[in-house]
């Protein structure tokens, strides 16, 4: 199986028509403790609660050479390996770190299904044509923005179909990536063992094994009446399909969208509140964008602030009307920042919009609003960018690397518009666009 791995620097395997990914994090809830305890990454390593009849949630890479897994008794873990180090869980890290790696998969395609908070599958079919590029390129840039903006790792497996991409990105653990070609998804499948087939668990591998089979090939070419008899219709055929590598279902995205967002990992920590406020304006110019592209509006604008020491803050505030705005939307999260962020260099920054709703809901009017022609403005830009690139109109703030250099909590221009600049910019160009197991 090593040839189907991407070594770094070396090139994929032919990914043709390969549009599904499946991305997982690797060894997530440890992972999110150890970016504020460095001194603890080669070590074994358990979020738990510790007590007694505490189970381990997850456990670190060098904790599962002891035979230490999530799920197991902590008690249990500790007598397999007695220098265990324990963690108790961080409330609401999980999922905020799991929202933002969401974020970056939307940015990428809105065919995003979550499994759980560490995995989801992406259909990226629609996606390579617009952003140039394959999907494996798109797997490996996924994984450095991971890293890039929320210190953890994370494995890809690229395929054709479902459940061949959960098989890969198993076999990319940790920290790696497989591509399964299209045309080889058999020669992949048929030497694994049995239980590799989704929905083979301990009582139907003995069952199947009884029969002699005990490969994936063992199942592709048993008649399917014999398999119908062992398993009963619906496992058997469900079990010969997959073997064969058909497997028809589609990536299920959520069905409504809770909040749209944006957000940048600095290559060097920023202190410079004028930076700041000049790259909250670039994120919000995505998030307007990609709002006015899905014909809907939000309410509520929030910031997200992350510090050089992994702290984190989120700010919020509800405005009177809904808006796809970019510059209503960067003018209250400046003034955010201003109001309610404390001093310090900032790691990651970010926008997002809340409190969604379609322009079927209806428009409310705003009397008080003093400059009515904005998102007019706004949509001739979006024109532009479809005919001619997202780079062809950009405010005149992000043209040139020294527009830092002005009043973060001055108006920045609005009518003149150019090509932006990026400082630390992630991979993924397209507008910004969530269970658990511990892999």
């Amino acid at each position: 199986m090593a040839r189907y791995r991407v070594a770094a620097g070396a090139p994929a395997p032919d990914d043709a028509g390969c549009v599904i990914l499946h991305v997982d994090m690797d060894a997530f809830f440890v992972s999110c403790e150890l970016r504020t305890r460095p001194e603890l990454v080669d070590r074994p390593v358990v979020v738990s609660g510790g007590g007694p009849r505490s189970v381990v949630a997850a456990a670190s890479y060098p904790a599962r050479r002891y035979g230490v897994r999530s799920a197991m008794p902590f008690a249990t873990a500790k007598r397999l390996c007695p220098q265990l180090v324990c963690l108790q869980p961080t409330p609401g890290l999980y999922r905020e770190v799991s929202d933002g790696v969401l974020g970056i998969f939307r940015e990428l395609t809105p065919l995003v299904e979550p499994l759980s908070l560490d995995e989801a599958f992406l259909d990226v079919g629609g996606a390579l044509r617009r952003l140039g590029s394959t999907p494996a390129r798109l797997g490996a840039r996924i994984r450095e923005r991971v890293q890039a903006e929320h210190g953890i790792t994370c494995s890809v497996g690229v395929a054709k179909v479902k459940f061949v991409a959960k098989l890969a990105s198993g076999m990319a653990k940790p920290d790696g990536m497989v591509v399964v070609p299209a045309a080889e998804t058999l020669s992949f499948l048929h030497p694994l063992p049995v239980s590799a087939l989704w929905g083979v668990g301990k009582r139907t591998e003995e069952v199947v094994r009884r029969h002699g089979w005990a490969t994936v090939a063992d199942i592709a070419t048993a008649p399917p009446a014999r398999l119908r008899r062992a398993l009963g219709r619906a496992a058997g055929e469900h079990l010969w399909a997959l073997a064969n590598g058909h497997d028809d279902r589609a990536v299920v995205p959520e069905t409504a969208e809770k909040s749209i967002g944006a957000e940048h990992t600095f290559e060097v920590d920023v202190v410079d509140r004028a930076e700041l406020a000049v790259e909250l304006l670039r994120l919000s110019e995505r998030v307007g964008a990609t709002l006015r592209s899905r014909a809907l509006r939000g309410r509520t604008v929030s910031i997200k602030v992350r510090f050089a020491d992994f702290q984190t803050i989120t700010r919020a505030r509800t405005l009177p009307v809904a808006t796809d705005v970019a510059r209503e939307i960067h003018h209250t999260a400046v003034d955010l920042l201003t109001e309610h962020a404390p001093t310090g260099p900032v790691r990651l920054i970010g926008v997002r919009l809340e409190a969604l709703e379609t322009d079927a809901d209806g428009q409310q009017l705003s009397f008080a609003s003093p400059e009515p022609r904005w998102r007019d403005a706004e949509l001739a830009a979006d024109v532009a960018r479809s005919r001619f690139g997202t780079a062809a109109v950009r405010p005149a703030s992000l043209l040139s690397p020294t527009s830092s250099s002005r009043s973060p909590m001055s108006p920045l221009p609005s009518k003149s518009l150019g090509s932006s600049r990026s400082r630390g910019e992630g991979a993924l160009e397209s507008p910004p666009a969530r269970g658990t197991s511990s892999g």
